[in-house]
């Protein structure tokens, strides 16, 4: 049984004309065009051997999956990068900034490709280095910046890392938020005050860690708007914020919504509701369990048989959890087919190219982040790397 078949929630198809601009909900996705294409897959994979390694983010295509050597988060991906030093090649099956990540942490003479360049990540541009430096400024010329530490999630550009690792930040993924947090609080808390955390690019998952994991009040929190003078914020609200939280999200896990969570909740009383921390503060109140992309799959993984699971994460996993675990009921939780659309630019015929090209030796779509962007960035990594005690999966 196919997930849209599934009697829980009916899933629509088609466009939804809600959706942000670039977003589409077009249901299922295509077969790959030219059949052949498989086996031209295979054969280039074959002939490249150990030269090759290629890593598949869990929001990928199963046509795309299927090929993986090692599937993944973002964090977990680079760092099974960086632990082949023999592979000549690194082939990031997911967005840019994953692949951005894995060409800062493997050597210099490995080569890091990303299929189709187009592949990005709208909330990783939601906070443009330009935007966080103006920013930055605004909040020197409002005499808070000096009780500030900047703290950017794992989906953000390598210069918003550098950023954070020339001013005394880090990095964190969905699974360490809340060390990460308490580790940057720590790095000025003699100050009269305290310190403040400027958190980007998804407001989202600073909410909820700072309420929901470290005792914040929603009052604690205030949202700078970029495209607002002084971030749409007044200097009372500024010197009184804890958590300055950049407008940013994603805008799959935006779209999950309380009323779906209510009428799934009337139709079947045991079902459990499980989201990723990007989702709304409202959603995340409402559901059962809150985690990582990790935290959701090993959920589900120890669930037991016959149990209903609601799952607010992108539909790619989704599906691919309920194929694998057909002795549960596992659904999306959205009334539409939505999928990520820029994670969906790495298809079968771009994954081929670049593996056919390599093979031809031609290096396509390369991915190289600059010396010096790469320095500081490692900076902001290595602090969390450090953090104690929790995993730096996402």
């Amino acid at each position: 049984m196919s997930l849209v078949d599934l009697p829980l929630l009916p899933l629509g198809k088609g466009r939804d004309l809600t959706a942000e601009r670039g977003v589409e909900c077009l249901g299922e996705l295509p077969s790959a065009s030219d059949p052949d294409l498989v086996a031209r897959a295979r054969a280039a994979k074959a002939a490249l051997g150990d030269r090759v390694f290629v890593l598949g983010h869990h929001y990928q295509r199963d046509e795309v999956i299927e090929f993986a050597d090692v599937t993944g988060d973002s964090f977990k991906l680079a760092r099974d990068a960086a632990g082949r030093p023999d592979a000549e090649f690194i082939v990031f099956c997911g967005v840019h900034f994953m692949a951005e990540s894995a060409d800062i942490l493997t050597s210099d003479d490995q080569v890091v490709i990303l299929p189709d360049l187009a592949a990005g990540c709208s909330m990783a541009d939601m906070a443009r280095l330009g935007q966080v430096e103006d920013a930055w400024d605004a909040m020197a010329a409002a005499g808070v910046q000096d009780s500030i530490v900047p703290v950017t999630y794992m989906n953000s550009s390598a210069d918003i890392k550098a950023f954070c690792g020339r001013n005394g930040g880090v990095v964190c993924t969905s699974s360490n938020a809340d060390v990460a947090l308490e580790w940057a609080f720590e790095q000025k808390a003699h100050l009269d005050g305290g310190a403040k955390i400027l958190f980007f690019p998804d407001q989202h998952l600073g909410r909820n860690t700072a309420v929901l994991k470290m005792g914040f009040s929603l009052d604690d929190c205030v949202v700078w708007d970029p495209l607002q003078p002084g971030g749409g914020l007044t200097q009372q609200e500024l010197e009184s914020a804890r958590m300055i939280l950049w407008k940013g999200h994603c805008s799959v896990h935006g779209r999950f919504t309380v009323d779906v969570i209510d009428d799934l909740r009337a139709q079947h009383e045991d079902i459990k509701i499980l989201v990723h921390p990007e989702c709304t503060h409202e959603v995340v109140l409402k559901a059962d369990l809150v985690g990582s992309t990790e935290f959701i799959i090993k959920t589900v993984e120890a669930a037991a048989p016959g149990t209903t699971w609601a799952i607010g994460t992108e539909l790619n996993l989704v599906q691919r959890l309920a194929r694998a675990h057909p002795d549960k009921n596992i659904v999306f939780l959205d009334r539409n087919v939505c999928y990520c659309s820029t994670m969906n630019r790495i298809d079968l015929p771009h994954f081929v190219w670049v593996m056919e090209s390599l093979v031809a030796g031609q290096v396509v779509n390369q991915i190289t982040v600059d010396d010096e962007t790469e320095r500081h960035a490692l900076v902001a990594l290595q602090r969390m790397l450090d953090l104690p005690g929790k995993s730096h999966r996402d």
